[in-house]
């Protein structure tokens, strides 16, 4: 029997932490969706291995960090393995989708590419509900944590909304324009303002980070670029309120 072996948990920044060797093991042992693993650099050990085998095997990605990163995150005996357990459960793209055309609906997704601001994550999704969005799909590493200032910011929408969270986007993405998807990208350079194109088909629209756009190979992926006029002497909008405006223009045009 491990010493510890009851999981230990604690409340830290409003998120979920699962500190110790064991501890961490166990809570991945339960399935538990695990958004980041910190690890001492040049831990070692025999629990390290089974705890880095166990990472392989549900696909946790193992981040090391200075031993006072740790420190700073609990006061507890962390043994130099601090893991953010999710708050939400999440979903399959892969079973997601045919249950939607399963159900006679219309697709809908938001993808969010290099969205790393919790409060605008959490804005989007409580907008994409209201949408009817069926789905957000993020990336497993580079994108927003679903912590509690997300959900919380989403008015709750986060606990029914479907969240994918993928290991590559690009890959998704393909998944969904093979699926018969219409790829759509919100860029400030499109020539087609977004009043102007049909919504009336299964699509996706790609929302990117307001410092750095959607990547050159999601763009690539993309049947039609679009982008919202602006006047005034601000050159650009903030991503979760561009958003909502373009899902509500795919709500008007669908009632239409």
């Amino acid at each position: 029997m491990h010493e510890g072996i009851n999981t230990q948990y604690m409340k830290k920044k409003k998120d979920q932490l699962v500190y110790g060797l064991w501890p961490v093991i166990e809570a991945m042992e339960a399935g538990k969706d695990i958004d980041r693993l910190l690890v001492k650099k040049g831990l070692q050990g025999e629990l390290f291995s089974e705890l880095a085998s166990k990472a392989r095997k549900y696909n946790v990605s193992l981040q090391f960090v200075p031993q006072e990163k740790l420190n700073r995150e609990t006061s507890g005996n962390h043994q130099g393995v601090i893991a953010y357990v999710s708050l939400i459960e999440y979903t399959s793209l892969d079973l997601l989708l045919p249950t939607i055309y399963e159900n006679g609906e219309t697709p809908f997704f938001i993808v969010l590419d290099g969205i790393t601001d919790v409060r605008n994550f959490g804005s989007i999704a409580r907008s994409a509900s209201c949408a009817g969005v069926h789905g957000i799909i993020i990336p497993s590493k580079g994108g927003a944590r679903v912590n509690s200032d997300a959900i919380k910011t989403s008015a709750g929408a986060l606990n029914h909304l479907p969240v994918c969270r993928v290991d590559d986007l690009h890959s998704s993405v393909k998944f969904l324009k093979n699926s018969g998807l219409a790829i759509f990208s919100a860029s400030e350079k499109a020539e087609n303002i977004y009043t102007s194109i049909d919504y009336n088909l299964p699509l996706a629209i790609i929302m990117g980070a307001e410092d750095k756009g959607i990547s050159s190979k999601l763009l690539n992926l993309s049947d039609n670029k679009m982008k919202i006029p602006l006047k005034g002497e601000i050159s650009s909008l903030n991503v979760s309120v561009a958003a909502a405006i373009l899902m509500f223009e795919v709500v008007k045009k669908r009632n239409q």
